[in-house]
């Protein structure tokens, strides 16, 4: 049970803007996004947060080779993540917090931590004594030397135990710092999630979301820290960890030169289609990419999107909800494949039923039921015009943002406007903020 039916609180792991996200991230944005949608169905507030790591080493490298501060990369890469993601029809959370603006309050738990006997500085570092918290690793289930060796981390020689873990860092000048009562330096990150969700949700959450390999050392850490710096408070009450994807049964990997960026899936595939094959396994467990696996999801859209199209003269009945049957499978652990097979019975009959009454029925429940897994979002006739005219090219897209960027800047309004007609043509919505422009498909 949530501590307050009246406010539920989540917390997903969000990016580490370095990069452009591949498919393994889009399955934690889509699976969380279903998770806060039927959390929806069943509480009238719910208050979701995915946060934004925009200070890592990784993106002090990238900002270091392009001679650039690292907010030039974490905001051009926290831009093509809200594209992409946006592109495969996850909801914007509630709350996005950065890491860079939550800097006083990761002080300001470390200092507790520090007061309470629960950290130390050494070597101008702060981190986090392990065994002052004996519940330690209950999360992972792994024992005191599996954990030492699964941090895959130097025993530093100012460190009093080595399984004691970083909290703050010193920064030299070429890299990115703040003040500290302990020198210029920067967090950890472990800390960050810590402070985000203490300062945004409070010092107990409802449900904490991530990746597998989050369980260990991130979020065995995360609770470590918060539990001691709240004085024993329990962190969070339900855990929630999706499994990985794999490529055609093989780990995903630089090294192996498989890695699927999304931007890429998106200029051979729909949208809604790589949502959908995300979809057609269980959260929990790994998942296998495959041509097989996205062509599945591609015509099951292509009967349900049909159906909607035989539909189209039929009302439904008001309010469009999922049917039992479908909200039985997502109140099961968010058993989405058997969700899309409740939907895909929806089809069978509706091909079948002559009655308006029933139709307008069915009708519903396809569109509460689609709502719910985030499909069935577009008019039938624009999927099928999509599918005949295949993706959208994202390197001549941005290409003209980049060409109506400029016109902007040089006050050629003309120009400009042709550009966006242009994108509009080519069925781009484009919104201008303070970060820049971004883009997602109409």
């Amino acid at each position: 049970m949530p501590g307050d039916p009246a406010r539920i609180t989540m917390y997903a792991c969000g990016p580490t803007v370095y990069n452009p996200p591949h498919i393994g991230n889009a399955r934690a944005a889509v699976v969380y996004d279903v998770l806060y949608r039927v959390l929806q169905r069943h509480y009238p507030n719910v208050i979701y947060a995915r946060n934004i790591t925009d200070v890592d080493d990784k993106i002090n490298l990238a900002a270091k080779e392009s001679d650039v501060p690292i907010s030039a990369i974490s905001e051009r890469f926290a831009a093509v993540y809200h594209r992409d993601m946006a592109a495969l029809g996850a909801l914007d959370p509630v709350i996005e917090p950065r890491a860079t603006a939550h800097i006083p309050r990761m002080i300001a738990m470390m200092e507790t931590l520090l007061a309470s006997g629960h950290a130390y500085v050494a070597a101008g570092h702060v981190l986090f004594h392990v065994p002052s918290y004996a519940e330690y690793g209950r999360l992972a289930g792994r024992t005191r030397d599996e954990m030492i060796a699964g941090a895959r981390v130097d025993v530093a020689p100012f460190k009093r135990d080595p399984a004691d873990f970083v909290m703050w860092k010193p920064s030299p000048d070429e890299l990115p710092g703040w003040d500290s009562p302990w020198g210029r330096g920067r967090p950890g990150w472990h800390i960050e999630c810590s402070a985000m969700i203490e300062q945004h949700l409070g010092d107990t959450i409802d449900i904490h979301g991530g990746g597998n390999d989050l369980k260990f050392p991130h979020h065995e850490n995360e609770i470590a820290q918060s539990t001691c710096a709240h004085g024993g408070t329990l962190f969070c009450r339900y855990w929630v960890h999706n499994g990985f994807v794999e490529i055609e049964n093989e780990k995903m990997s630089k090294s192996l030169g498989n890695v699927l960026l999304v931007q890429n899936l998106l200029q051979r595939f729909p949208g809604e289609a790589i949502r959908l094959a995300l979809l057609k396994g269980r959260y929990r467990e790994p998942i296998s990419w495959s041509e097989g696996l996205i062509g599945d999801a591609k015509s099951q859209l292509d009967r349900l999107y049909g159906a909607l199209r035989r539909l189209r003269e039929v009302v439904p009945t008001v309010p469009c909800v999922p049917n039992a049957a479908f909200t039985a499978a997502m109140d099961d652990d968010l058993n989405s494949p058997q969700a899309l097979a409740v939907l895909m019975e929806l089809v069978t009959r509706a091909n079948v039923a002559t009655e308006e009454a029933e139709l307008g029925r069915l009708k519903a429940a396809l569109l509460g039921g689609g709502a719910e897994l985030g499909i069935l979002q577009q008019d039938p006739d624009a999927w099928f015009s999509y599918a005949a005219t295949g993706a959208i090219d994202v390197e001549k897209v941005e290409a003209l943002i980049a060409a109506r960027t400029a016109a902007r800047a040089a006050k050629q309004w003309a120009e400009a406007d042709r550009l966006r007609a242009e994108l509009t043509a080519l069925g781009v919505v484009i919104e201008d903020g303070a970060q820049g422009t971004t883009w997602r498909t109409a």
